[in-house]
């Protein structure tokens, strides 16, 4: 497999991370803080357009494995019909209609749109790593081509949202006079624009963000489609037939590897989730750093995309489930932050929070080829059973997420979250620093544990490529 192959699959998915990463960090804070819809309808946006996400997945799967190959393959068709869809509901999304009574379900509606069409993108590009080469090694190095761009998507998202929209979260006010708990002035015209309004500033800055990104994720289908031939399952056999999707499911929902990986990132998953939706609210209301949270997004993704290398060469030395020990190291630094609010300190744990998440996305990536081998092997005479895996492990992971957001944004509520005033009540800032530093810490830790019952090592890895390379 060449570079420039691997190079053209990554740029690829690079577009799906920059659009996820502008609404997973500021998504939240638009529908409270300039669309002004409640955290309890923030949270139903948010929690129910992760589920329609979810539940698109094994729909997905069913249908592209019952897809025939045509002269661009069987998934790539996919990911090409999606993608002009995919373009106009994210930028609806972040579209601030005229009226207000029906905004809610304005964007419950685009949001649950585009969190269906990136997953019917998601699936089949995916599975795309099971086509691109029968080595595992091409394979593996494809992944971490695949997920350095990734999170080098994830940092161009999160920056370009970040600078662009920035202006739109910064207030004279609250420069001026941090601790006065402004909820009447917040009524007061004087004292702040109506951000609600569609010809607002806060609300053009966030449609030219759509717009810049819109236009990377067309131009990323574009490289994707020009530079990756996909191949057909080079271990079937002409006589073999595709697994029927539901008994294929409860294959792999029996499969105790695939059991053990999906359950070990489902949490962690959630906790990377927690902390990527709620750092911009934790950082503008409670760490004082409203005029820094732009920049320690950057350093947090910077960091995560030089240390894709790093993770992938450690893997390969040391194995890839002794990697997974690097996902823990963000956890008593955030710790930190959370007791210790620091400028400098926020700087620091901002870098180490890049180390792990790129652990983090690495690694489930990585594993889940090897789960396929192992399901391969035992299952010699299936074929078609590779997007099943892929959209069952995107369907959990996404239904985590969702209800981890959901249930942050109705804690929001719960504790009297008010949108737009300079400093927020006490019991709201102790929510946040629960939603930073505690929670994603046990669910962690859970995640590891679970982990080292993952019975795949790097001995019986290598038995199984040479057990597959017998059945070719």
């Amino acid at each position: 497999l060449s570079r420039c192959s691997k190079l053209c699959y990554a740029i690829g998915g690079a577009p799906n991370q920059v659009a996820g990463s502008a609404a997973s960090f500021f998504l939240q804070i638009y529908l409270l803080d300039i669309a002004h819809i409640t955290p309890f309808h923030a949270s139903l946006v948010l929690f129910i357009g992760k589920a329609s996400g979810a539940v698109t997945d094994p729909v997905a799967g069913f249908f592209i494995s019952k897809s025939r190959w045509t002269k661009i393959g069987r998934l790539m068709p996919w990911v090409l019909a999606c993608t002009p869809f995919t373009i106009i509901s994210y930028f609806f999304m972040w579209y601030l209609p005229p009226f207000v009574s029906g905004r809610v379900a304005w964007y419950l509606i685009f949001h649950c749109l585009f969190q269906a069409l990136t997953t019917l993108f998601q699936v089949p590009y995916s599975a795309l790593t099971m086509f691109l080469s029968t080595d595992q090694k091409d394979r593996d190095s494809a992944t971490a081509y695949r997920m350095t761009m990734e999170v080098l998507g994830t940092l161009i998202g999160a920056a370009l949202q970040g600078q662009i929209v920035a202006s739109a979260h910064v207030s004279p006010h609250c420069t001026v006079n941090p601790l006065v708990n402004t909820t009447e002035s917040w009524h007061d015209p004087a004292s702040f624009p109506d951000s609600s309004d569609p010809l607002s500033h806060q609300a053009k800055v966030y449609m030219i963000a759509a717009g810049v990104i819109a236009g990377v994720y067309l131009l990323g289908i574009i490289v994707l489609f020009l530079g990756v031939k996909e191949r057909d399952d080079p271990y079937a056999l002409n006589s073999d037939r595709a697994i029927p999707f539901c008994k294929g499911l409860a294959l792999t929902m029996r499969h105790g590897p695939y059991v053990k990986l999906t359950a070990s990132f489902l949490l962690i998953s959630t906790a990377v989730q927690l902390e990527q939706g709620n750092f911009v609210l934790f950082c503008t209301h409670a760490a004082g750093l409203r005029n820094h949270f732009q920049y320690l997004v950057v350093t947090i993704l910077v960091s995560a995309v030089l240390s894709v290398p790093f993770w992938q060469k450690f893997l390969q030395r040391f194995g890839k489930k002794c990697a997974a020990c690097g996902i823990s190291w963000m956890i008593p630094f955030a710790v930190m932050l959370v007791t210790i609010p620091n400028l400098i300190l926020a700087y620091f744990v901002a870098f180490i929070s890049g180390l792990s998440i790129a652990a983090s996305l690495l690694l489930p990536w990585s594993m889940l080829p090897d789960v396929v081998d192992n399901f391969r092997l035992q299952n010699p005479h299936g074929k078609g059973h590779e997007t099943i895996f892929y959209s069952s492990y995107v369907f959990f992971t996404k239904m985590s997420a969702g209800i981890g957001l959901g249930i942050s944004a109705a804690g929001l509520e719960f504790t009297g979250y008010k949108p737009g005033i300079c400093r927020q009540s006490d019991s709201v800032i102790l929510t946040l620093k629960l939603l930073i530093g505690a929670v994603p810490a046990i669910l962690i830790l859970l995640g590891l544990f679970i982990l080292l019952f993952y019975p795949i090592t790097e001995e019986s890895r290598k038995e199984t490529k040479l057990a597959l390379e017998e059945l070719r």
